[in-house]
């Protein structure tokens, strides 16, 4: 079995049913890897913080791959999902697509920094199969925003409609980043509001 169908079988029938003990290893897993580094973090070490055993925890998961790709695989499916259902939501309204999409990607950012610093600095330790089902679904995301980027500011080319997308994504994306001075709901706002001032401006193209 690939490390990709590990983390399939793992999701299925998982948003039916309270969480589980794998669950919890999982998010103990991901806050490691993210505090230390995919290879500053041993098996060993994913099982003292969980309480396991080792025999116990290979019961879970075949490996620190088999979490990796546990971890990302369902966020990036969890992604595209939202993001086609917040652009759907207002097909003759670019602009309130584009809030929608904001909205979303920024309590995604701020609900899962971990995850994000998985994102930003461990993706490329995967396999090649999970890391190539990752960078797909990560396109497909990248193309709903471009589909409205476009709608929004007319003549403007696909390619830097991309650019804007990963420069949006690098703002949400600092979430791993930020200290605790400011609380969540303004770090939702500022992250917010500028994520969207940077979107509106104009883009040289008639926009």
């Amino acid at each position: 079995m690939t490390v990709e169908q590990q983390a399939a079988r793992g999701r299925a029938g998982g948003a039916r049913r309270r969480r589980s003990r794998r669950d919890e290893i999982l998010d103990i897993a991901v806050g490691l890897f993210a505090a230390r580094g995919y290879h500053g973090v041993s098996m060993d070490d994913i099982g003292a913080a969980a309480g396991v055993t080792g025999p116990a925890l290979y019961h879970h998961f075949a490996g620190k791959e088999a979490m990796l790709a546990a971890a990302l695989i369902p966020v990036s499916e969890g992604l595209l999902d939202g993001g086609r259902e917040r652009a759907a939501g207002h097909p003759d309204d670019a602009r309130g697509a584009l809030e929608s999409l904001i909205d979303f990607h920024v309590e995604f950012a701020l609900a899962h920094p971990a995850v994000i610093a998985l994102h930003l600095h461990e993706l490329d330790r995967l396999p090649e199969e999970p890391r190539r089902t990752i960078r797909r679904l990560q396109r497909l995301y990248v193309e709903e925003w471009v589909t409205v980027l476009t709608a929004l500011h007319p003549g403007l080319p696909a390619g830097a409609a991309r650019v804007l997308a990963h420069a949006a994504f690098g703002l949400m994306n600092s979430t791993p980043f930020l200290g605790g001075e400011v609380d969540r709901e303004r770090r939702a706002e500022l992250l917010r509001g500028a994520t969207l001032a940077a979107l509106l401006a104009p883009t040289g193209s008639g926009s």
